[in-house]
């Protein structure tokens, strides 16, 4: 029993031994505040940062919700939007595809985990056998039976399975990250290409208007050709006006339905049309974004715990391959009966049994446990490297959006201006012409730059929206159920 008692000590020793380094989140370099944010929010992190007399006697404020930790039906409040989005989550591929590893990745948390416990096995033989007389042999016929289980353990003394069970379980949430920031990527393409549909919808209702308009005038100049007020050259750029308006409905058509069979993909359907919702107009979405503390990012960004994960694996694989360095220790076990006859297999003397435990150390293996140990920690510097890279994106992502956001916010405001003046000055000219004061070379630019800067205004308010779209991205809302 003295060798059992020792093996057993061994167990209880070697259960908190564990070779390897043990993971810690690495130190990034966290700005204070996104770049591109609203001087009001500088201000109030400034203000926090270095409170004055003033502000320490107040009551403190309530922490601002950022846009990223509000769900995606909070976002985009279209009905009909959300309808589209819960479709896509539902049906589209790469959801599915995600899932489906997640589910793989389950199953390779089981197998890695089972290498910790003890195998058992049970099994049975009959065997019958006569061996032909031979010189100075005699005839040989016999039979065997026998039922017998064994046991094996590999002895986790050095922490091998474990640190792969680790590997193993953060893979797993990799995955489940992985998937999490498919949905979010998901949601956001859903959104984004709504949005342009509504865009597209809204240029061809301006350009079919705008043809009505012009058909009519072109009409008017017709008669007043023919009347002899004015001279064929109205005519013809009249024709030019219809003309321009005509030819961007066919395009604007084959886009719409591109669009319409792009989404179709997204939500995991065949080429179809796509119902509608509000106008782009009445999209609504608020005029300025709380975007919180950049260091709250690193906790709400799907990609970034992802990311993380994979290094928590790589590191636990140095251990696994480090531990290769040890002996292996294993015990086995074996017990039964065996009897010639099977009438008597389970009584008399037929029982036997066999216990004894096993220690192997690795002597010389050409370098390959040391080439197995460098490559494991290149690998984790590679997914440190990764993790860090991902977050400064992130940073970046957001600082851009942020930025886009807001110009683009400025950019339809000017625009809108622009386009009201534009409508004035093709009225005014249409008045002109009318009267006899100006030729009809002027009616034709000005309605030129009204019918541009309608078509612009809509890709300006597309904008604004798009950069919403993708700053509620970048801040890692859109996976939270």
């Amino acid at each position: 029993m003295k060798p059992l008692t020792l093996i057993v000590a061994l167990m209880l020793v070697g259960a908190g031994c564990t070779v390897g380094p043990n993971y810690k989140r690495p130190t990034v370099d966290v700005p204070g505040s996104y770049r591109g944010s609203a001087p009001s929010s500088q201000a109030s992190q400034t203000d926090k940062e270095q409170p004055s007399a003033i502000a320490a006697a107040q009551p403190p404020q309530p922490a601002i919700q950022s846009l990223g930790d509000e769900k995606w039906w909070e976002v985009f409040q279209d009905k009909q939007l959300q309808e589209l989005i819960r479709t896509a989550l539902t049906n589209n591929y790469d959801v599915n595809i995600a899932a489906a590893r997640i589910l793989k990745a389950q199953a390779e948390l089981g197998i890695v985990r089972a290498d910790q416990l003890p195998t058992v096995n049970a099994g049975a033989a009959a065997i019958n056998y006569d061996i032909p007389r031979a010189k100075n042999f005699p005839n040989t016929a016999s039979s065997v039976n026998a039922v017998d289980a064994s046991f094996n353990w590999q002895l986790d003394f050095w922490g091998k399975y474990r640190r792969a069970t680790e590997s193993a379980r953060a893979n797993l949430l990799a995955a489940r990250w992985a998937r999490e920031y498919v949905i979010s990527t998901l949601v956001s393409d859903v959104a984004a290409s709504y949005f342009q549909l509504r865009a597209l919808d809204l240029q061809l209702e301006i350009a079919r208007r705008t043809l009505d308009a012009r058909k009519e005038s072109l009409k008017l100049t017709k008669t007043l050709v023919s009347g002899g007020a004015t001279n064929m050259l109205d005519q013809r750029q009249a024709e030019q006006l219809v003309a321009v308006a005509a030819e961007s409905i066919p395009d604007l058509e084959r886009r719409i339905q591109q669009q319409e069979n792009y989404m179709s993909t997204l939500l995991g359907n065949n080429p179809g049309p796509i119902a509608r919702g509000l106008p782009l107009t009445e999209q609504p979405h608020p005029p300025e974004i709380p975007a919180d503390l950049p260091s709250a990012l690193l906790e709400r960004r799907a990609d970034i715990r992802q990311a993380e994960e994979q290094l928590v694996a790589a590191n636990a694989q140095i251990g696994v391959a480090k531990a290769a360095y040890y002996p292996n220790i294993s015990l086995t076990a074996n017990a039964g009966y065996a009897s010639s006859a099977l009438s008597s297999l389970l009584t008399g003397p037929a029982g036997f049994w066999a216990f004894g435990g096993t220690l192997m150390q690795p002597i010389f293996s050409g370098g390959r446990i040391k080439s197995g140990v460098k490559y494991t920690e290149a690998q984790q510097q590679e997914f440190l490297l990764i993790y860090k890279q991902t977050i400064q994106q992130a940073f970046r992502g957001v600082s851009d959006s942020l930025v886009a956001y807001q110009k683009n916010r400025e950019f339809r405001e000017y625009h809108e201006q622009l386009t009201v003046a534009a409508q004035d000055s093709a009225r005014l000219s249409e008045v002109r012409y009318g009267g006899g004061r100006a030729s009809y070379l002027e009616v034709l630019t000005n309605e030129t730059n009204y019918f541009n800067a309608e078509l612009g205004m809509v890709q300006a308010q597309l904008n604004e929206l798009l950069a919403l779209v993708d700053l509620y991205r970048n801040l890692g809302g859109g996976w939270q159920s």
